[in-house]
């Protein structure tokens, strides 16, 4: 039996903004943006090469809106493998990502911790 996480939901404020931070700051690739009603749509990007996407899911209410950047209470939210991480950090840093934590050196591996539009928290990680 083969089970994986294939999808996760981000809670955003609009897709347009979230779709072109993705897009234009982090190289994401634009799988899917369906219009599903007035007011929603099934927006997905990934890194490309990746199995797993990011569903975009726009707060509709006072507490999904409270979620926006914040959904794990300030710690970092998503982890992001990279096999070419001086390339990628230095696409971060010329795209103005901001850097919460300059990259430094562990035992699994070289790491760093940017945050994207909204303030989540991601690591980017080439694994040892």
């Amino acid at each position: 039996m083969k089970n994986e996480i294939f999808q996760l939901t981000l809670v955003v404020r609009d897709y347009d903004e979230a779709i072109k931070f993705y897009r234009e700051k982090l190289g994401f690739k634009l799988l899917e943006d369906t219009r599903l009603s007035e007011t929603k749509r099934w927006v997905r990007v990934a890194p490309p090469g990746s199995t797993t996407s990011l569903l975009f899911g726009k707060a509709a209410n006072e507490e999904q809106k409270k979620a926006i950047g914040n959904q794990t209470g300030g710690r970092v939210f998503l982890f992001m493998h990279t096999d070419h991480f001086e390339e990628y950090y230095a696409i971060l840093l010329k795209n103005e990502v901001k850097i919460i934590r300059e990259p430094s050196e562990e035992a699994y591996g070289k790491v760093c911790v940017f945050a994207d539009l909204y303030g989540n928290l991601w690591d980017l990680i080439e694994p040892k």
